[in-house]
């Protein structure tokens, strides 16, 4: 009920003369926040029929719907860099933040403070993510030497992205017919797959609006707050389209689920680096701006460093409270470097 309200109140001050613009984009984040809500909660009672491995995919598949149709509202309204940069936030966001605090939770309820979960899905993560890095960091080398190759930046990366998609379905078709060591037990659905199928549809319709409302204020709600589009899109835009991650990973660490927990949160970050980037990629081809693999310098950077501390950090089943505040001021630091950009 409360996410339909605001649903409606975002709809309104879309549309109704008379509301401030920084209002207008409160609300539809609120909105898309909500809907993302929904659309996690509706593949959880799916998902636990199948497993922690399955259940995570669904999640980040689904989850992230909300901030596919907020990158391709804001390449139709020439928003290169907040679309560049929520989906680079995507990936910070869950890969610094969200696990960060996953981890925290995870950990304190443990006698010995230590969170333990299956090693084979961080270390699939890190590899799906420093593949995606090294294609990034190649274009970015090619773009700022200004050589022959950064004439060619849009065809690289129509390449490049069909063959990270090519990669990730080699890894999804491994990680679903591989058993899963570790697999939560009880966890029961509270809705049954009709119920939880018919909220999701309408959950993901409800998001393509809201998307667009939300797009709609963000360029002048950036010009009446004074920040920069990289903040804007790295953290304002990422977070709210990332709110599933946000609240579903940390609730089942709280609730003593570390398998389903770090399935959850790592299966969004293989998806928006290897499967949501190279798809937006080639979606935008029909948009009215066109997306490339070259990023700001400090910001590819950031997304290589990014991955090489989540594989240090989960590449061994383990994980205490230290790591996770690590993870968390990693991500401070780049949002301070975005605040400036």
């Amino acid at each position: 009920m409360v996410v339909a309200v605001l649903t409606v109140l975002a709809g309104i001050a879309r549309y109704a003369g008379g509301v401030s613009h920084v209002a207008a984009f409160v609300l539809a984040g609120l909105a898309l926040a909500g809907g993302a809500w929904i659309v996690s909660f509706s593949t959880e009672q799916v998902g636990h029929r199948f497993g922690p491995a399955t259940t995570g995919l669904l999640q980040s598949t689904l989850g992230n719907l909300p901030e596919f149709f907020v990158v391709i509202f804001a390449l139709n309204a020439g928003q290169r860099v907040v679309a560049q940069t929520a989906i680079l936030g995507s990936i910070l966001v869950n890969a610094l933040f969200v696990l960060g605090l996953v981890i925290i939770v995870g950990a304190m309820r443990e006698r010995d403070h230590v969170m333990r979960f299956s090693p084979r899905l961080p270390n699939d993560t890190a590899t799906l993510l420093l593949i995606s890095s090294f294609i990034i960091v190649l274009v970015g080398l090619a773009d700022s030497s200004h050589d022959s190759a950064s004439h060619h930046i849009k065809a690289i990366s129509i390449v490049s992205a069909i063959a990270i998609l090519a990669v990730y379905g080699f890894w999804v078709r491994q990680y679903l017919t591989t058993e899963q060591a570790g697999a939560d037990e009880g966890v029961e659905p509270r809705l049954s797959t009709a119920a939880s199928l018919t909220l999701l549809v309408v959950a993901g319709l409800a998001a393509a609006f809201v998307s667009d409302w939300f797009v709609h204020a963000l360029e002048p709600t950036i010009r009446t707050l004074g920040i920069s589009q990289s903040f804007a899109g790295l953290v304002i835009v990422a977070t709210a389209g990332n709110a599933v991650e946000h609240a579903v990973g940390i609730v089942l660490a709280a609730k003593g689920y570390p398998e389903l927990a770090i399935s959850v949160v790592k299966n969004s970050i293989a998806q928006v680096a290897a499967f949501l980037f190279p798809l937006l990629v080639l979606v935008s081809l029909l948009t009215a701006t066109t997306l490339t693999f070259a990023l700001a310098p400090v910001f590819t950077g950031a997304l290589l460093g990014t991955a090489v501390i989540v594989w240090q950090i989960t590449g061994d089943g383990e994980a205490t409270p230290f790591e996770g505040a690590a993870l968390i001021a990693a991500f401070l630091i780049i949002a301070t470097v975005a605040l400036f950009e």
